[in-house]
C-alpha cells in the first residue's frame, strides 16, 4: 500500500469567496458546521464532485466521506440519478400538485418499510421530525416528548436541548429563542439508558406523547444501540399508550434497504426518512400506520402543508436511487467495503498507540478521539475535540475530506473503490502518527 503524499495546498480562490461569502451570509455558510470552526481555518468551497471525490475552487481533490452527510449513497453525480434529474428538469421542475412520481416513490417506501402504510413527503428532515411530533401529540392527546442526550432530530425548538450534530460540533447545550414553556415539553434522557426513559414515564404518566430516538445514533458520532435498548423502548411506550417514532433520517436506506427498523427487528409507530430518498436533492418524508396517517390533512385535522413537498425533481432522483439500492447484493458490498475501512482505521490505532477508538455500524463509522468506547453523549463530549482538529487537518491534507466535527459521521458510498479505502487507511495511519508526534 502506497504512502499518500502530504501535499500543501494553495486555498487563495476558496479564502477569497470565503470572505466574500461572510459580507452576505450569515458566517459565511447555510449551515454552521460547514464554517470549519470546530477544526480552525476557513472552510473549503467546492466546485464540484464526480463519483467519490469533489474538488475545491483552488482545483484541489478530495476522496469525500461526507458526502452530503449521508444523502449520497451512490456517490456523486450517479449517471442513472443525473439522467433522472435532467429528464425530469425538461417536463419542469416544480408544480405544486400532484404526480404519478410521488406515488412512485411511495410505493416503493412502504415496500422496503412494511411500518410505513402511508407517508407524507415533505422537503427536509427538520419537517419530518417536526410533523411525526405533532402528529403523535394529536394523536395521543398529550403534550411532553422524550429524545435522547446527543441524537439530533433537525432544528426544530424541540429538539434543541443537548442535541447532537452542529449543536454539539459548537458547543450549544440549549438554544436562545427557544420559549422555556415549550422546551419544558421535551424530556431528555441519556442514550442506551433504559431506567431513565421507565423513571420518566413513572414521573409524568399518562403526559409523554413519544419516544422519540435514532435507532443508531449518528450525529454525537455513530454510537450503536445497546442489546435489547430499542425492544425495551417499543415495550415501554407501548406499555404507557404513546408512541415510538424512529428518526431514520440517516439510517433510512442506508444500514439496509429497510432501514434500522429492519435491522434490529423494532417497528416504530412513525418513521421519518431523508437524506437518500431523495437522492440527494431536499426530499423526506413520515410515514407510519393507516390510522395514524389518516388523522394528517386533508383526512384529518393534523395540519402540514409544504409548495415544495413531494417536488418532481427530487421525486425522480429518489425513484433512481432507490431502484439501483435495491439490486442484489447492494448493502453486503457496501458493507463489506466499509468493513475493510473500519478494520484498516482499527489496525492504524493499534500500530500507532493513537488515545482514541473506532465505531462503526454498517456503511457509518466513527473515529472518537477517547480512550474508552463511546456508549452515550457524556462520553462522547468527553473527547479531545482539539486532537481530532488536528487529525481533520492532517487528512485534509492528504486529500481526504472528513466531516469537520468530532460528532459526524464518515459515510461509505457505493462509489468509494479498493484503492479509495486504501489510500484513505493509509492517511489514517500517517495522520494518526503525525498528530500523536505534535502533542
Amino acid at each position: 500500500m502506497s504512502a499518500p503524499k502530504q501535499v500543501k495546498k494553495e486555498y487563495r480562490h476558496s479564502h477569497e469567496i470565503f470572505r466574500r461569502a461572510t459580507e452576505v451570509l450569515v458566517g459565511g455558510v447555510n449551515s454552521p458546521v460547514r464554517a470549519f470552526r470546530a477544526v480552525g481555518g476557513d472552510p473549503i468551497v467546492v466546485d464540484h464532485a464526480a463519483g467519490a471525490r469533489l474538488w475545491d475552487a483552488d482545483g484541489n481533490e478530495y476522496i469525500d466521506y461526507v458526502c452530503s452527510w449521508g444523502a449520497l449513497i451512490l456517490g456523486h453525480a450517479h449517471p442513472k440519478v443525473v439522467e433522472a434529474i435532467a429528464g425530469q428538469a425538461g417536463r419542469g421542475t416544480s408544480y405544486g400538485m400532484p404526480t404519478e412520481l410521488e406515488v412512485e416513490l411511495a410505493a416503493r417506501i412502504r415496500a422496503a418499510l412494511p411500518s410505513c402504510e402511508k407517508v407524507r413527503f415533505v422537503s427536509s428532515g427538520t419537517e419530518a421530525t417536526m410533523s411525526a411530533v405533532r402528529l403523535a401529540r394529536a394523536a395521543t392527546g398529550r403534550d411532553l416528548i422524550v429524545k435522547f442526550e446527543g441524537c439530533y432530530h433537525g432544528h426544530a425548538d424541540s429538539f434543541l436541548s443537548e442535541a447532537g450534530s452542529g449543536l454539539a460540533t459548537l458547543g450549544i447545550a440549549a438554544c436562545p429563542g427557544v420559549p422555556s414553556a415549550l422546551a419544558a415539553l421535551t424530556l431528555n434522557a441519556p442514550y442506551n439508558d433504559v431506567a431513565s426513559v421507565e423513571k420518566l414515564f413513572d414521573q409524568h404518566r399518562d403526559k409523554i406523547a413519544a419516544v422519540i430516538v435514532e435507532p443508531i445514533a449518528a450525529n454525537m458520532g455513530v454510537v450503536p444501540p445497546m442489546p435489547g435498548f430499542l425492544r425495551n423502548l417499543r415495550e415501554i411506550t407501548t406499555r404507557h399508550g404513546a408512541l415510538l417514532i424512529f428518526d431514520e433520517v440517516i439510517t433510512g436506506f442506508r444500514v439496509c434497504y429497510g432501514g434500522a427498523q429492519t435491522t434490529f427487528g423494532v417497528t416504530p409507530d412513525l418513521t421519518t426518512l431523508g437524506k437518500i430518498i431523495g437522492g440527494g436533492l431536499p426530499a423526506a418524508a413520515y410515514g407510519g400506520g393507516r390510522d395514524l396517517m389518516d388523522r394528517v390533512a386533508p383526512l384529518g385535522p393534523v395540519y402540514q402543508a409544504g409548495t415544495l413537498s413531494g417536488n418532481p425533481l427530487a421525486m425522480s432522483a429518489g425513484i433512481a436511487t432507490l431502484d439501483l439500492l435495491a439490486a442484489p447484493g447492494f448493502y453486503e458490498s457496501l458493507g463489506d467495503r466499509a468493513k475493510r475501512l473500519g478494520d484498516g482505521i482499527a489496525s492504524a490505532l493499534r500500530e500507532t498507540g493513537a488515545s482514541a477508538t473506532a465505531a462503526r455500524v454498517g456503511s457509518l463509522l466513527t473515529l472518537f478521539f477517547s480512550r474508552e468506547p463511546v456508549h452515550d453523549y457524556a462520553r462522547a463530549k468527553k473527547c479531545d475535540t482539539q486532537r481530532f482538529a488536528a487529525f481533520f487537518r492532517a487528512m485534509l491534507d492528504r486529500g481526504i475530506f472528513l466531516a469537520p466535527s468530532q460528532f459526524e459521521a464518515l459515510f461509505v458510498s457505493a462509489a468509494h473503490s479498493d484503492a479509495d479505502i486504501d489510500h484513505t487507511i493509509a492517511a489514517c495511519r500517517e495522520s494518526l502518527a503525525a498528530v500523536s508526534a505534535s502533542s
